[in-house]
């Protein structure tokens, strides 16, 4: 496609004059006669490079160029002037102009110094995908049934253009998927850009989606493109996509099916071309049974389903997640980090209902607030959730033929915890041979605070010489 380049002149002759030029360099000509109509051309048109005049009646190249570089900062401007000088070309370069070129501009400059510009601007843009992509952790670990599986899915769906609906629970890696796609997709040069459905309040979702107008509500002081302005011919994400409102939801589907839309306050109609990643926790057949959920934009987004399953079901996955979050926690300067077979044993004993989310913070709990380097079940058993606790405790009564008192099924959360609690630490103590202080090191509690623990369960011990 030919790179658009814009002309900013209110000269007539100059206008034609360049765009002959461009045209016969296989560029895409676009000459306006004012600053104030480039700025409308660059709400609806994606420009490649803007060739801009000094001295025009309105608005001048001066401050044209200081509110390209403001609102379109990655934008390559070139100068233009009749009545150039060293102070005003000096200027226009410390305000993010490329070049500056004085009338009448020769064949042979101009040219130059537009490939140049574009070229740079090039390497730029591929820069800035380079960290997006880097700083981005797309990599979808494990090497369970379930998510080879899915990872098989994403390979073959990405390189498509297809619309893709990524189901899971919170923490389940659903935008992991998204960027897996749009890294393999036909698209990856351009970045894939992200909405939160359920972070923008529902009177400014539309202006984020489609854009507005300036002076179309409170607030509005200058036009702004909207994210679907922004995905054209590359990728749309719409996170959480369950919790957008009634009235969105038919404004998007009517602009999904014709991928036309209107500006708020606008009337100028606006094409686009944008392939749509969705995704969602929520369960929307039975969101649209209860009538939050328009079935005509679930069948228009699940074109193909994805399915992100939670880790309870692919806990083989664990001991490959947990050491790459420790090789990620230890390059941030926290130390490094070993797990023993047992830690990772007990922690297979989590539903961890957070997923991979709530098993990164927990890594990086253990990253930052364990001075050992080897992690064991003891460390593990001192900072799990209860549940863990419970498990590993009947795991171990199983082995020695015990089990843990019957307390009945009408049993208080807070009885079931302090039978386990005196038992857990009568087992601990006789390990210890009735030692607190070596008791208290291994569970991680204060030796004084474990006294205390001891005699409010009614554990009697032989007080330490």
């Amino acid at each position: 496609m030919a790179k658009k380049i814009m002309i900013v002149d209110d000269e007539a002759s100059i206008r034609e004059s360049l765009a002959g030029i461009l045209s016969d360099e296989g560029f895409a000509p676009v000459p306006v006669e004012s600053a104030e109509k480039a700025f409308e051309v660059l709400l609806y048109e994606k420009i490649n490079l803007v060739l801009l005049d000094i001295w025009m009646p309105g608005m001048d190249g001066m401050d044209a160029l200081a509110r390209i570089k403001e609102q379109y900062p990655h934008l390559p401007v070139i100068m233009i002037s009749g009545h150039g000088n060293i102070e005003t070309a000096v200027q226009a370069t410390k305000m993010g102009a490329f070049d500056f070129i004085e009338k009448p501009p020769s064949y042979d400059k101009i040219v130059l110094s537009v490939k140049n510009a574009l070229h740079i601007s090039g390497l730029e843009e591929e820069n800035l995908i380079l960290k997006e992509k880097n700083s981005r952790k797309w990599k979808i670990i494990g090497v369970s049934p379930a998510i080879t599986t899915v990872r098989q899915q994403l390979e073959r769906v990405a390189p498509t253009d297809a619309w893709v609906l990524i189901r899971g629970e919170h923490g389940t890696g659903k935008e992991l998927a998204a960027q897996m796609i749009h890294r393999l997709s036909a698209c990856s040069e351009r970045p894939m850009i992200e909405v939160n459905c359920a972070a923008i309040p529902e009177e400014l979702i539309e202006s984020e989606l489609f854009g507005h107008e300036k002076g179309s509500f409170t607030g509005a002081t200058t036009s702004k493109q909207g994210k679907f302005d922004q995905a054209d011919g590359g990728i749309l994400f719409l996170d959480e996509i369950g919790d957008m409102s009634l009235k969105t939801q038919a404004k998007i589907l009517r602009i999904l099916q014709e991928q036309k839309f209107e500006r708020v306050g606008g009337s100028k109609t606006i094409s686009v071309n944008v392939r749509v990643l969705a995704a969602t926790n929520k369960d929307l057949e039975q969101e649209i049974e209860r009538g939050s959920f328009r079935a005509d934009l679930f069948w228009r987004l699940n074109v193909v389903p994805i399915s992100m399953p939670p880790l309870r079901e692919r806990l083989e996955d664990l001991p490959s997640l947990v050491e790459e979050l420790l090789g990620e926690f230890s390059r941030k300067g926290m130390g490094r980090k070993e797990f023993t077979a047992g830690a990772l044993k007990l922690m297979a004993c989590h539903s961890w209902p957070g997923n991979v989310r709530e098993l990164r913070n927990f890594v990086e709990r253990i990253a930052i607030m364990t001075p050992q380097e080897l992690i064991t079940d003891e460390i593990i058993a001192t900072m799990l959730p209860l549940d863990m606790h419970l498990l590993r405790f009947q795991e171990d009564k199983e082995k020695n033929s015990h089990s843990l008192p019957q307390s009945g099924p009408d049993a208080s959360f807070r009885e079931a915890k302090r039978i386990f609690e005196k038992e857990y630490l009568e087992g601990k103590l006789k390990e210890n041979d009735g030692n607190i202080s070596q008791t208290a090191e291994q569970v991680g509690l204060e030796r004084s605070h474990l006294h205390k623990k001891l005699k409010a369960l009614g554990i009697e011990v032989k007080l330490e010489n």
